[in-house]
């Protein structure tokens, strides 16, 4: 695996305002490779949720909106009816795109709308404090269900549901930091998915969250594979 910082980084040398643990860095450090290898940092535009994900903006030196809550989705696609030349990147976490942004996701593969998404699930609203969260799992404690008697028998399919609803050839994937070069190749094919015209592209990266599970590096990557067998990874549509 490359451990050299993605050039499209920022030069300036900032300490990372993420959780200790936190997977987001594992995602954005794939994302960063990829804008790399394809040589699109001066055309690439990144379209950031608020939550944890808003904290990515100190990482890229690329064009970056961050957008209210669950609106990053349109703001994206927005921008890329305006201008059809630039790498459009949307990046989320689980509650602004299953939550409040779904119905702008849903309606993103619909029309076929030429992004690409990148949702980051750890199964927690993480930056309010690591309540249940649409992708919450039965019987999984979080600090509003600290029995774990969360009442939905099974958590949001986000993939599943967008492979379900939306029209044409979109790429669809789900991927995680426990295999961060298979989650590298599968945001590489969304992006080369975008550019080639081919329409809407998603990947869901599966994560962790130590400080909200209270969990130390070993527990929290234990949890991280009983997350993988609620979660499916793999190309759920693609080329």
């Amino acid at each position: 695996m490359n451990t050299a910082m993605p050039k499209c980084f920022k030069k300036e040398s900032k300490p990372s305002k993420f959780c200790p643990g936190c997977g987001h860095s594992i995602v954005l450090k794939m994302l960063g490779q990829v804008i790399d290898d394809l040589n699109i940092q001066k055309k690439s535009f990144f379209s950031i949720d608020i939550g944890c994900s808003l904290l990515a903006w100190d990482f890229f030196d690329v064009d970056t909106i961050q957008t209210h809550h669950g609106r990053t989705v349109p703001v994206a696609w927005g921008f890329k009816r305006a201008n059809n030349k630039a790498v459009v990147i949307a990046y989320t976490g689980d509650g602004g795109g299953y939550a409040i942004g779904l119905q702008n996701l849903i309606y993103a593969s619909l029309r076929q709308e030429n992004i690409t998404v990148i949702a980051v699930n750890n199964t927690v609203y993480a930056m309010t404090g690591g309540q249940a969260a649409p992708t919450t799992m039965p019987h999984e404690i979080t600090d509003s269900t600290p029995n774990g008697d969360f009442t939905l028998e099974r958590p949001f399919f986000g993939p599943e549901t967008l492979s379900l609803v939306a029209e044409g050839t979109p790429y669809i994937a789900r991927g995680s930091i426990s295999n961060p070069l298979i989650l590298k190749n599968y945001i590489k094919k969304a992006i080369l998915h975008q550019q080639e015209g081919k329409g809407f592209s998603f990947v869901e990266a599966l994560s962790i969250c130590p400080t909200n599970w209270k969990t130390d590096a070993k527990k929290s990557f234990e949890f991280l594979k009983e997350m993988e067998k609620t979660y499916k990874l793999g190309e759920l549509k693609g080329d």
